[in-house]
């Protein structure tokens, strides 16, 4: 069975943002599975808000791609299908509800990445957002 979650592309400085849940040993991007009847913009404002209590900006939401990989710690599932997005944003980046820490990883550190997130970096790197 596949997971299906819209995901957050922030590049800093050639690094891209990811985020810890509490008692997850690798790190994700922030973002998560769909409300039922949620827009992939509904979705991922959401989750951006109450993960690291951001607001994104609706006019520069794009759509980066979709990546899929296998599942890491996410019992009945094998693989994730994970649309990424980018989007400007406002607010004071702080880690927030089952956040416990966020972080820029640069391409050297992709091994702290779940398999998905890895993915993404890969995606952000092809569309010249890490240069």
């Amino acid at each position: 069975m596949e997971l299906d979650v819209v995901a957050w592309v922030q590049v800093t400085e050639g690094r891209l943002l990811a985020v810890r849940s509490r008692g997850r040993d690798l790190l994700y991007l922030p973002g998560g599975k769909r409300e039922p009847g949620e827009s992939d913009w509904s979705a991922l404002s959401r989750e951006v808000r109450e993960e690291l209590d951001l607001e994104l900006d609706e006019a520069s939401f794009r759509e980066l791609g979709v990546v899929r990989a296998a599942a890491h710690d996410q019992p009945g599932f094998a693989r994730v299908r994970m649309a990424c997005f980018t989007a400007s944003y406002s607010g004071a980046m702080a880690a927030a509800g089952e956040v416990d820490e966020y972080r820029y990883v640069a391409p050297g550190e992709r091994h702290l990445l779940a398999p998905a997130s890895r993915a993404a970096l890969d995606l952000a790197g092809e569309r010249g957002l890490l240069a």
